[in-house]
């Protein structure tokens, strides 16, 4: 029995070599979620499909949906300009992509998330501030997992006796008490950068200051990181790797030479996005 060919628009978020001429492909599309599909690209090296299967460029394609884990590709045609990243903001754009492999599960309607993922590439492309688009992604893929944060500890439990915050997954926020703190290796997070951010989240004309920001870039990271059951990020680790590069050529080219001791204050600072 023939299947009706579905037209979906979607992106690329990952592709490898799939036997002769082919590539697997995770795409993730407008109305069904992610899923994984092969394409036929051809033996040419200039094959226009195989140009077509490049991350943060629109597509419109064309599948048959025969009920398997494994789509098959009958039709793709780009739908508008690549979103053009360079520098940090490509790193980014690894970053959102890359979770959205891990974490989304396939063929599970998630539009809201297809919509501000389209949203965070194209503030990507015309350089607005890097973290904030990272934070409403990353809230928004937290909404689609099902996950939200309670901060209402954080206004109802806050006293003398009470230094700040820690984030237990499954718990949230438990109070982290002066007598404590000392005691405990646990990190712990301020509680009026913690008001700031619930404030931020719910009335988005609320601002975020430098450590209110920084704190909320921490507490995303120990949210996701606990998703992926500690497992690191690529894009990360690529994203350390190039700051070093630039770091330590930034070093030599002043005439200094790089010691141990530099380089090990240089891996400390950097900023992991």
């Amino acid at each position: 029995m023939s299947t009706k060919p579905i037209e979906q628009k979607v992106f690329v978020l990952h592709s490898r070599p799939f036997q002769e001429n082919q590539l697997l492909i995770e795409l993730l599309t407008e109305h069904k979620g992610k899923i994984s599909a092969l394409v036929y690209v051809g033996q040419s090296k200039r094959s226009i499909k195989k140009g077509m299967m490049q991350p943060f460029l629109p597509l419109k394609l064309t599948f048959k949906d025969n009920n398997t884990s494994l789509k098959r590709i009958t039709h793709v045609e780009t739908t508008a300009p690549s979103y053009v990243l360079s520098k940090d903001n490509l790193y980014s754009g690894f970053y959102i992509n890359e979770l959205l492999v891990r974490l989304i599960n396939e063929d599970i309607v998630c539009e809201a998330l297809f919509n501000q993922y389209q949203l965070t590439l194209s503030a990507l492309s015309e350089n607005l501030p890097i973290a904030p688009q990272l934070r409403q992604f990353e809230l928004c893929l937290l909404a689609e997992l099902g996950l939200s944060f309670d901060f209402s500890p954080v206004f109802n439990e806050n006293s003398d006796n009470v230094a700040g915050f820690y984030y237990v997954a499954e718990q949230g926020f438990v109070p982290a008490y002066q007598y404590a703190i000392t005691t405990i290796n646990t990190p712990w997070f301020n509680t009026e950068h913690l008001q700031v951010i619930a404030e931020h989240i719910h009335h988005d004309k609320v601002l975020l200051h430098k450590d209110a920001a920084q704190t909320f870039k921490l507490l995303m990271r120990l949210v996701i990181n606990h998703l992926l059951d500690g497992k690191p990020l690529n894009s990360r680790k690529l994203f350390t790797k190039k700051q070093i590069e630039s770091r330590d050529k930034y070093v030599s080219n002043s005439g200094n030479k790089t010691t141990d001791k530099i380089r090990e204050k240089h891996e400390r600072d950097f900023i992991r996005r």
